[in-house]
């Protein structure tokens, strides 16, 4: 299910869920990898195809020396010409990931079917998200996992603990490196509302009603302004695939159904 394929210099690495159905390309969250969508895989079962690559700089990929969308976007598309996949495939992306999908979808609309945002905002200064100030507090490695995940704070034990990769040498890591996720989530900075209009497919939101990443009032101009788009409110905050997957997954699944 593991495989990779070399860019330049570097390794991607990326997860093929396999099956007879129709491929889904599934990009995680900031600090997340393509494991994070195992569960989707088997909720969405045989109709589709799930791959999840850990994005640049993510998981078993290695660091990039830029985090821009381009830098993004390029990976994503060398992905699909490595598997083949020259007709229009269906794309969802998370947060981070969503915000790449709806770039990966402004420049490349000939190959993108269907679009499925979860929690990407359009409009992003991300010194109201305070990740900036929770980044640089952590620790890239230390010697024992109990290190690593009190320096993570409070969302080490939820988000980070299953996700820690044990070193050669001794010692443990994230699954990403924080000075490359404060880059990464630089470069989300400014206003991508041209890019969200700039595609035409179908496309589904899901929004998380509590979400401080996305307040209600972009959500629903996000909705109202870019034709062909469909709504699911979940009553929850950011982190709806980890917190609701139930129904996270049943809105993916639904959605998708209808295409």
């Amino acid at each position: 299910m593991r495989h990779e394929l070399k860019i330049d210099d570097r390794t991607l690495s990326y997860l093929d869920f396999g099956g007879p159905g129709r491929p889904l390309l599934a990009l995680h969250g900031g600090m997340s990898e393509g494991l994070a969508f195992a569960a989707l895989a088997e909720a969405l079962g045989d109709s589709w195809r799930v791959i999840a690559p850990d994005q640049r700089g993510h998981g078993d990929s290695d660091r990039a020396a830029d985090y821009s969308r381009a830098g993004y976007v390029s990976d994503a598309v060398a992905l699909l010409d490595h598997l083949g996949l020259d007709a229009p495939v269906a794309l969802l992306g998370y947060s981070l990931g969503g915000l790449n999908a709806v770039h990966l979808a402004a420049a490349h609309p000939e190959r993108i079917s269907v679009l499925v945002n979860a929690e990407a905002a359009v409009e992003i200064d991300p010194a109201d998200s305070g990740w900036m100030a929770f980044l640089r507090a952590m620790r890239y490695s230390a010697p024992t996992r109990e290190e690593l995940l009190e320096a993570a704070g409070p969302v080490g034990a939820q988000f980070v603990a299953q996700a820690l990769r044990l070193l050669p040498e001794g010692g443990w890591r994230l699954p990403f490196h924080p000075q490359d996720m404060l880059d990464s989530v630089e470069a989300c900075r400014g206003d991508h509302r041209a890019a969200w209009l700039a595609s035409d497919c179908p496309t589904l939101l899901i929004h998380g009603t509590r979400s401080t990443s996305l307040p209600q009032a972009q959500a629903d101009a996000m909705v109202t302004r870019r034709p062909g788009t469909s709504y699911t409110p979940l009553d929850g905050d950011h982190f709806l695939p980890f917190t609701h997957p139930a129904e996270f997954h049943e809105a993916v699944r639904a959605f998708l159904a209808t295409r």
